[in-house]
């Protein structure tokens, strides 16, 4: 028999085997598991009975089994931890502190009948450790009060002597009263009749900010800080500053609106005034300076400093400044300016006599130990700074540039509450204040010339009546 040949593949074929695809090499397999080895646990120490306290040092072990003692169910510390957490709800305070004012009014329980609860008694004995302003008050908040309080409040209000404690019960009422001003003269709000327009303007110019029954009265003085001869500063445009700062700009003015530049009409005098609030009291600082020429007699200094009018200095400064050294610093800083530079030509013309130092004066004047250092007043919060500058004349074609005495104020009137406050008060001369002892180690200078990034020079800080003496207007060393 003849062997069979086997049959040829075609191309088609062996295309077809050469392009299938390989088996994989990796095959199933049956993972066989491993024998763990289980690692001995050793024993939790024995917890301590129950019912009795642990040891010193001792460390707590809850039981496995983790039930409460006294039922005996099991207890999950997780449903504890999660029942801590907050879930939107209002009953935390934080989300009673975030609602608006119209909700918190709804949420909150009526209190009069939680008022009208308490025995009349009992309020009227509460009232009887309340001042006058705060037994009113308290009828105020409540028609139940009222009731159980009946008008006698009102009544002690409408006294004279309780002329204070009537102001200080208006004085709650402010923020609701952004077009009236209260008048601490007469205890009433008067409406005002510059509404936003208040401008300071000099003491001689009719300036009333509302119609009170007060003004044209014999005798009467409104309240009022001095500040140059013919120029003060009115508590009424303090009080505007501050509602305008605690409230909004319609219940007063702006600080800026303070600030002025004016110019002694009798005399070379030239002032600036300046306002800045720091931590609720308003600082005030004045620069006064005038031309002075050297070697003037005692006779010329006087005719320098004060005023004809009613021989108070033309300078800004507080009620205290007769007694101390105020006036005898200004005098011996005018002794140390230098006369004016002269050739030799003009000094011929004057006499045979030439004197060589007259040709190179310094300009630059260096005060003594005696009118150098600043100064504050004992008695109110005041400081002085007594200072000599070249500045340029511009009215005299002659001499261009002379010497300058400057004298620069600064002062703490207080946080404007009342015309009463200490710092008020003490300035006017009708108070007592002990600034050493109030004020501290920092200087009102430094906390005003800070805010403008200026820094003074470090100097000494003396009193201004080292002495403490207190002669007033019948002392002669101030004249």
């Amino acid at each position: 028999m003849a062997e069979v040949q086997p049959r040829k593949q075609s191309f088609t074929t062996r295309l077809g085997l050469a392009l299938r695809p390989k088996k994989s090499t990796n095959r199933l397999r049956k993972q066989s598991t491993p024998e763990v080895k289980i690692k001995e646990v050793p024993p939790l120490p024995p917890t301590p009975p129950i019912g009795k306290r642990l040891q010193y040092g001792a460390v707590y072990r809850p039981s496995q089994d983790n039930t409460d003692e006294q039922t005996g169910e099991r207890r999950d510390d997780t449903d504890l931890l999660h029942g801590l957490a907050h879930h939107e709800s209002h009953d935390s305070l934080d989300s009673i502190v975030q609602l608006k004012r119209a909700d918190l009014e709804a949420w909150r329980p009526p209190g009069e009948p939680l008022i009208a609860s308490l025995p009349p008694a009992l309020w009227e004995l509460i009232a009887s450790f309340l001042p006058p302003s705060d037994i009113a008050s308290l009828a105020f908040s409540s028609k139940t009060l009222v009731v159980r309080l009946s008008l006698s409040p009102w009544l002690a209000l409408d006294k004279p002597e309780n002329l204070s404690e009537r102001n200080t019960f208006l004085q709650r009422m402010d923020n609701h009263l952004p077009a009236h001003l209260l008048c601490f003269d007469c205890g009433t709000y008067h409406r005002r009749i510059q509404l936003g327009e208040e401008k300071l303007k000099p003491t001689l110019v009719f300036n009333p900010l509302y119609n009170c029954p007060s003004i044209g009265k014999p005798g009467f003085v409104p309240p009022r800080l001095r500040l140059t001869p013919g120029n003060t500063l009115p508590y009424t445009f303090v009080q505007l500053v501050f509602r305008a700062i605690k409230y909004s700009p319609n219940h007063g003015i702006a600080l800026s609106s303070l600030a002025r530049r004016w110019k002694d009409p009798t005399s070379e005098w030239t002032h600036q005034s300046r306002y800045y609030m720091y931590k609720g009291h308003l600082l005030m600082r004045v620069v006064s300076q005038s031309f002075a020429a050297p070697k003037l007699p005692p006779s010329g200094q006087r005719h320098l400093l004060y005023s004809r009018e009613d021989y108070t200095p033309y300078f800004s400064c507080c009620a205290h400044w007769r007694d101390g050294e105020l006036m005898n610093i200004c005098k011996c800083a005018l002794g140390h300016i230098p006369e004016q530079k002269q050739s030799i030509a003009t000094q011929l013309k004057q006499g045979p006599q030439i004197q060589m130092a007259l040709r190179h004066v310094n300009p630059i004047v260096t005060l003594c130990s005696t009118c150098r250092p600043m100064r504050r007043c004992p008695e109110c919060p005041t400081e002085y700074l007594v200072e000599l500058k070249l500045a340029e004349d511009k009215l005299d074609p002659v001499v261009k540039f002379k010497q300058v005495i400057a004298v620069t104020r600064w002062s703490d009137l207080g946080n404007g509450s009342s015309p009463y406050t200490p710092e008020w008060t003490s300035i006017n001369g009708d108070g007592e204040y002990h600034s050493f002892n109030m004020m501290g180690k920092r200087a009102i200078s430094g906390i005003f010339e800070a805010q403008s990034g200026v820094t003074m020079p470090g100097q000494r800080m003396l009193s201004l009546n080292p002495k403490n003496v207190k002669l007033g207007e019948d002392g002669h060393g101030w004249y």
